[in-house]
């Protein structure tokens, strides 16, 4: 009794101090919101403004949101390959540049548009190259908000929990996946109140002011937290290290020049029948097919392919549902207000999955969550055989909303074993195929929505939906099976049993 310790280690190791001032981590937090709200505002406006430049028509939208994507689906591979090979600071001034750079020239670009309202009348060439410029500095933006989320969510938090005790990468994953889905709350309506009260140039001007405003304050926090943090610089310098051709490899490369100038006539033959092995080894050293390589090698795949299947769904309050909703009747406030409510739980998922980490730890804590988020979303696809079409729209609506909380603790489940597992030296490539292959399957999502434009028809989209998750969910379950030889305690659940029997 007096060995026993007054203080449980859980306990203990949370009072453990950090080994930098915690001060730091504030202003980490605050540069990645400061990059995140501008993000957010562009994905929320841009629709908008497309809308009002070209108003008898959903393309310019439409054309806009496909190529933002299939950018992200076909760069981000080599993004994350850039991000591996260069130091931090580089990646740092390349990602914070670019992309307030290119939110600033879109923002004007927009301007331009609206305050010269007959340019598409006057000169279309004028209006269409506009029109491009917008399509690419959004693209570029888009691409080095990757960058950034690959540096600080995949790179640079793990760097700082490394060392730490083991709450502490816990606490940091849902406070910055906090700080992503508040700016996705919050920026809409500090856009939206500037459209609706002000106007939407208003709106555009203030989304390039705040760029250029933005990004020294973004750069100065953020550089404060890498010279604050001694593991950071010393990570970066193994990269450094990491790029730099080995003594054997300096040695082949040296052997390989110099034989090729002393191959006879009779060493020809071996080199025509091997043709196409070289080929294949020259292909796969092409950053974007190695990066496809190292991602599909590593041992959270199927976690990892189970969450980019959950960007293939139209239950969200994305674009497809609102306009579904809108032609059922529901007024915009209705989906404003709902769409806050989805966004509250789900800002209420990062409090909860720290509590469910600690208790269920992060394998099964992923399980529980997305068969949660299955079983809200079952609710969506009973809507569709409830009469009454209000009441069919407000069942669809309150699924997603509760099925959000399920989601963003899965993905919380999915980057923490990606962080945990991925060694170090493949880690942005996996994060960057990981956000490329979401892209591909978020793309997907507007190919089929084409394919099923008529809002009478929504109900497929909603049965389809629900059957990727579902299979998502499947291949969760098998790499659960394959890590753990079974999914659930079944001599934990006997008793449980025997107690309900006995009582009934």
């Amino acid at each position: 009794m007096l060995n026993r310790p007054l203080i449980s280690e859980p306990q203990e190791q949370q009072r453990q101090p950090l080994s930098f001032p915690p001060s730091l981590l504030n202003y980490l937090y605050v540069g990645h919101f400061l990059a995140r709200w501008g993000a957010r505002m562009w994905e929320f406006s841009v629709g908008l403004y497309m809308i009002n430049v070209w108003p008898d028509s959903l393309a310019l939208a439409a054309a806009y949101g496909v190529v933002e994507s299939a950018s992200t689906a076909l760069v981000g591979p080599v993004v994350g390959r850039l991000v591996d090979k260069f130091t931090y600071i580089k990646v740092l001034r390349l990602w914070l540049l670019s992309q307030n750079f290119s939110f600033m020239i879109a923002g004007g670009t927009v301007v331009a548009l609206l305050l010269y309202e007959d340019v598409k009348s006057e000169n279309f060439i004028v209006f269409l190259s506009f029109i491009l410029l917008i399509n690419i500095s959004g693209a570029v933006g888009g691409l080095s908000t990757l960058a950034g989320t690959i540096l600080v969510e995949r790179e640079w938090v793990v760097v700082i929990s490394e060392g730490q005790h083991p709450g502490v990468l816990t606490k940091m994953n849902a406070t910055i996946r906090r700080i992503d889905l508040v700016c996705k709350l919050f920026a809409p309506v500090v856009s939206g109140f500037i459209i609706s009260f002000v106007s939407l140039t208003a709106s555009a001007l203030t989304l390039a002011i705040w760029n250029i405003l933005s990004v020294c304050l973004q750069y100065w926090l953020l550089m404060s937290v890498y010279n604050g943090i001694p593991a950071l610089s010393e990570s970066s310098q193994k990269r450094v290290y990491r790029s730099l051709p080995t003594d054997s490899e300096r040695s082949s490369l040296t052997d390989e020049s110099r034989n090729s100038h002393y191959l006879g006539d009779n060493d020809l033959e071996p080199l025509d029948h091997g043709w196409m092995r070289k080929v294949i080894e020259r292909i796969s050293r092409i950053s974007y097919f190695s990066a496809w390589k190292v991602y599909l090698e590593q041992d959270v795949v199927l976690p990892g392919i189970a969450l980019a299947l959950l960007y293939f769904t139209v239950l969200s309050f994305g674009t497809l549902m609102t306009a579904a909703l809108v032609w059922q009747g529901i007024p915009a406030y209705i989906i404003g207000i709902a769409r806050g409510i989805s966004a509250t739980i789900g800002i209420l998922a990062t409090f909860l999955y720290p509590v469910l980490e600690s208790q269920l730890s992060t394998l099964r804590t992923g399980l529980w969550s997305i068969w949660s988020q299955w079983t809200c979303l079952v609710v969506c696809v009973a809507s569709i055989w409830v009469p009454n079409k209000l009441g069919a729209a407000y069942l669809l609506m309150g699924g997603v909303a509760l099925s959000r909380l399920g989601l963003w603790m899965f993905d919380l489940a999915v980057i923490q074993q990606m962080q945990d597992q991925v060694p170090e030296s493949d880690r942005c490539v996996v994060g960057g195929v990981q956000n490329s292959l979401q892209s591909v399957l978020d793309l997907t999502t507007y190919v089929m929505g084409i394919i099923i434009s008529n809002p009478r028809d929504f109900w497929k989209l909603i049965i389809l939906s629900l059957l990727v998750v579902t299979l998502a969910a499947v291949l969760y379950s098998i790499h659960i099976y394959r890590v753990r030889k079974h999914l659930f305690h079944l001599e934990k659940l006997y008793p449980l049993v025997r107690i309900v029997f006995r009582s009934t």
